[in-house]
């Protein structure tokens, strides 16, 4: 039976790596000047983050359930945030061209 606490701990996980991946996506999209450059990277560097970001928390943390399979935890723990966090950053955030910074950082 799975505990209140194993569900928090997933929880958190699924969180924080949800986060990762939408800030490693407005990261790579605000600083690679080409659009298929922030994609390539976005498939190949966040997916890599956020399986060591699971393997910190999952391990010597110790959050989460066990899920069974090593396929169930890279669905759940690393598949769905990187969709959930690359969703957000596409589809709910402005793109870094309609971003209007101040005077001062415009000239740097």
């Amino acid at each position: 039976m799975v505990s209140v606490a194993d569900i928090v701990g997933l929880l958190v996980v699924v969180g924080v790596n949800t986060a990762v991946a939408a800030l490693a996506t407005r990261f790579l999209r605000v600083q690679l000047t080409t659009r298929w450059g922030a994609v390539v990277y976005v498939v190949v560097l966040v997916p890599a983050v956020q399986l060591l970001v699971t393997l910190g928390l999952t391990g010597p943390l110790g959050l989460g359930p066990d899920l069974g399979s090593s396929l169930t935890v890279v669905s759940v723990a690393v598949a769905l945030p990187f969709a959930l966090g690359v969703a957000f950053d596409y589809f709910w955030m402005p793109t870094p061209a309609e971003v209007e910074l101040p005077e001062r950082l415009e000239r740097s």
